[in-house]
């Protein structure tokens, strides 16, 4: 019982490792992803309370009201080495969505107000239940939302500072193979489960709330250049209650199995701490060039800690080491006036990874990416702007491996091979100010 213990908390920490991994959704205004999604330097009404609170205060609107999604088709591709040489997989995953929502507010002519509610953390991916890989992971969905209230300053007509309370709550469910497939025709089973997981656990987990804050301060150190500089906290989000379901697909291994989906588990993952240090350069009253250094701590995922809330399997509570590197994102993109009515923009970025190549699990593309992107704006109206992105990410590839044991069958096996990752996200946007 003991190790069937054990892999199913290997399953939980593939749970929360995938979205501690580098799935921070960078896609909260449709307007900023079309520039590759910057604005620590840059003054953006009431979207600026995500990237850059400071910039809030020099909305000059009484109130603006902001909002809209990104659509997110992310595809993997796995080509197996040692022995799964020649074997190929793409997954097939459904489309993430990841919304927002930014409403600011006058309150005097230096001092704004405003709320936010974003998606920052999210993702799907889904390798199918039959894969090689299955028992590392076979399909796993993940959300956070985040709202933010917040407030903004302006000392002077230069200098702005803005801090936000952030306030988050997320969700995971993870399905992963218990026991390889063939395993029922190895026991002497029908052919019609030769590719058949036998064994498989489908777990849920719903967050409590996590706290953090988000810092910033702006200061336009003439007409056309403003430096910025921002902090989102470290948050931790904890689980108290995780369910556990075992899927078996034949009756004949059922004696094998211990009833553990009678237990359920908590643990808790840090969500890491983020600065931005950025300038935004205006040559021209159409010209807007920025460039932004983004850092992120996912230093803070040393370890994951998994425990069961039943006082007879505490003794089974599990430890895994993840040591993830901390990472950092360039960013370089430009806006220009093409009329008084119509904007467009471009934009770059170079997205490294943290993760360890010798303990690379396909439950996500954790790989250095380059983005490209562009968009519009129209305003109809001199208030209403509609606002589109198009952003395409590129995979630069890797060589992973990961080593386990079967705590079933007892057997150790190594899953290595070749991860390529792409993904194509357009963004909609509308926001109105009055």
């Amino acid at each position: 019982m003991n190790k069937n213990i054990t892999i199913l908390l290997g399953a939980l920490c593939c749970a929360f490792g995938a979205r501690a991994e580098g799935f921070q959704v960078n896609m909260l205004s449709a307007k900023q992803t079309g520039m590759g999604h910057m604005g620590a330097a840059m003054k953006l009404g009431a979207e600026s309370m995500h990237f850059n609170p400071a910039g809030l205060a020099f909305m000059n609107k009484t109130i603006e009201l902001s909002g809209g999604f990104s659509a997110i088709q992310a595809d993997a591709e796995y080509e197996g080495s040692g022995a799964n040489d020649g074997y190929y997989r793409k997954s097939n995953n459904s489309l993430s969505t990841p919304v927002f929502a930014y409403a600011g507010f006058r309150i005097y002519d230096n001092l704004k107000a405003g709320i936010s509610v974003t998606t920052p953390y999210g993702s799907s991916m889904n390798w199918a239940k039959n894969w090689r890989g299955a028992e590392l992971v076979q399909d796993i969905s993940l959300t956070a939302f985040v709202v933010q209230p917040t407030l903004s300053y302006r000392i002077t007509d230069r200098l702005s500072v803005g801090a936000g309370l952030m306030v988050a709550k997320g969700s995971v469910e993870l399905s992963k193979g218990l026991l390889p497939v063939g395993f029922l025709t190895a026991m002497g089973m029908g052919s019609e489960y030769a590719d058949v997981v036998p064994l498989g656990v489908t777990l849920n987990g719903t967050s409590k709330f996590g706290y953090g804050y988000n810092l910033g301060i702006q200061y336009d150190v003439c007409s056309k250049l403003t430096l910025g500089f921002s902090f989102r906290s470290k948050m931790n989000m904890e689980v108290e209650d995780g369910d556990i379901k075992l899927n078996m697909a034949s009756d004949a291994i059922a004696p094998m199995v211990p009833p553990l989906n009678e237990g359920t588990f908590h643990a808790e993952l840090p969500l890491p701490y983020n600065w931005n240090i950025g300038l935004a350069y205006q040559p021209t009253d159409r010209w807007i060039v920025s460039a932004e250094y983004q850092r992120i701590g996912w230093s803070a995922y040393k370890s994951l800690d998994v425990e069961f809330n039943e006082t007879a399997l505490r003794k089974y509570n599990i430890y895994t080491h993840k040591g993830y590197s901390d990472t950092y994102i360039l960013r370089l993109g430009a806006q220009y006036a093409v009329t008084g009515r119509f904007d467009v923009r471009a934009g770059v970025y170079y997205d490294t990874t943290p993760v360890d190549k010798n303990n690379y699990n396909p439950e996500t593309p954790g790989m250095t990416k380059v983005g490209i992107s562009a968009g519009f704006s129209f305003r109809p109206i001199e208030n209403l702007s509609i606002d589109f992105a198009m952003l395409i990410i590129q995979g630069l590839g890797i060589d992973g491996s990961c080593t386990y044991t079967n705590s079933i069958t007892q057997q150790q096996s190594t899953f290595e091979g070749h991860y390529e990752a792409f993904a194509y996200a357009p963004s909609i946007g509308l926001s109105y100010a009055f």
